[in-house]
């Protein structure tokens, strides 16, 4: 048997303890888990900044407060207007779109429900040489967002 060094032990214990240790308490204003069905208003927050990393997310957000999403996209794979399916949240100024392809919105909480919002782009670019590969495949993009 081969003898065991301390760095390797203490390698070993690091990796075990960094395992399932993360915990995400949905109070950071970032995207979080589902909430549980005993939640309060005072567990959700009063701001979300949304990405394409937060697909199939539920956030929960407080009367008042604001969601705001930037999908960045490119030219060649463009990612649809964001729409909002729900009662809850009304549509604000999200500011400029700097980049071609590229899906922002804000939206303001105004009263309890829940809002699906919504995108979409290419899974791949369209060719630009005939004989080039193409596909037809779709990326969606949706999270749910519970006003209370």
């Amino acid at each position: 048997m081969r003898p065991t060094t301390p760095l390797a032990l203490t390698a070993a214990a690091l990796l075990l303890a960094g395992c399932g240790s993360q915990e995400d308490t949905g109070s950071s204003g970032k995207a979080s888990e589902p909430p549980s069905p005993t939640r309060s208003a005072a567990d959700c927050a009063a701001h979300a900044e949304l990405k394409a990393a937060d697909r199939g997310r539920t956030v929960c957000v407080t009367r008042g407060g604001e969601i705001r999403i930037t999908l960045d996209g490119t030219t060649a794979r463009p990612w649809k207007p964001v729409t909002a399916s729900g009662t809850g949240l009304e549509a604000v100024n999200a500011g400029f779109v700097l980049q071609r392809g590229d899906a922002t919105a804000a939206y303001r909480a105004v009263a309890a429900g829940t809002v699906k919002l919504a995108s979409s782009r290419p899974l791949c670019a369209e060719p630009t040489a005939p004989g080039q590969v193409s596909c037809k495949g779709i990326e969606e993009w949706a999270v749910t967002v519970r006003v209370r």
